[in-house]
């Protein structure tokens, strides 16, 4: 009979915890709570919005994944929510989350908290550990609203929760959310909103490109299609007169 193994010495440093399987994953309740919503939502942008979406071949079958789209409006969150096929996650300034109905809802469709001030580690912690899991984040890599409907420099970040946590990036082109409800405005309106989801950018192309290169990339492709959405406009309007 074998003796028996003694047990190994400590050596003083704490090991990390592994994630249990399904760990922070959302409940089947959730899971059904999260499509019906977004059936419900799909149908009121369509007949308030007429919402049009393309590019969904653009999107991978399984994430990680980082949505990056110009950030127009409110209405950006869920109608990116709806328009992906993915369950999608995305960051809210903390000060939504203080009213406590609004913070029930909006986290039961994925959203968790970012400080504005000081670095905000505890949302890039929890991006990361989403992205990991293999979940789809969105991000609005301006950094806040367009206050005049252009899109504005991207700024940095992106890459580096790409590349810790093997992420392919999608860059999406938003049009029409600035004019249906732009910053200055209290109330919404109606209008006709267009969703863009443009070609990914890799994990391999993402390790060969550096911060500043990747990011110009990123801002390169979300204007290019953005311009291509709204010459498309542009050419249905003339059609229609």
């Amino acid at each position: 009979m074998a003796a028996a193994e003694k047990p190994s010495k400590s050596t003083g440093q704490r090991r990390p915890r592994a994630e249990q399987p399904g760990a922070g994953q959302p409940s089947l309740a959730n899971r059904i709570w999260y499509r019906l919503c977004q059936r419900v939502l799909q149908l009121f942008w369509v007949l308030l919005y007429r919402v049009r979406r393309t590019g969904l071949e653009n999107i991978p079958a399984e994430g990680p994944i980082l949505l990056t789209p110009n950030h127009q409006s409110h209405l950006d969150p869920p109608l990116v929510g709806c328009c992906c096929p993915h369950r999608m996650s995305y960051l809210g300034r903390a000060s939504l989350f203080k009213f406590a109905p609004v913070a029930w809802f909006i986290r039961s469709l994925g959203a968790f908290p970012i400080e504005r001030e000081g670095r905000g580690f505890g949302g890039i912690k929890e991006t990361l550990r989403r992205l990991r899991r293999g979940e789809v984040i969105m991000i609005f890599p301006e950094g806040a609203r367009t206050s005049d409907g252009r899109i504005h420099p991207f700024r940095p970040g992106i890459r580096m929760l790409a590349i810790r946590s093997g992420a392919t990036i999608v860059p999406v082109a938003i049009e029409g959310a600035y004019q249906a409800w732009p910053r200055w405005r209290l109330f919404p309106r109606l209008g006709t909103i267009h969703i863009h989801f443009g070609e990914p950018l890799l994990p391999q192309t993402i390790q060969e490109l550096g911060e500043d290169a990747l990011v110009e990339e990123v801002e390169r492709r979300v204007r290019r299609d953005h311009a291509a959405v709204c010459s498309r406009l542009t050419i249905a309007q003339k059609l229609h007169r």
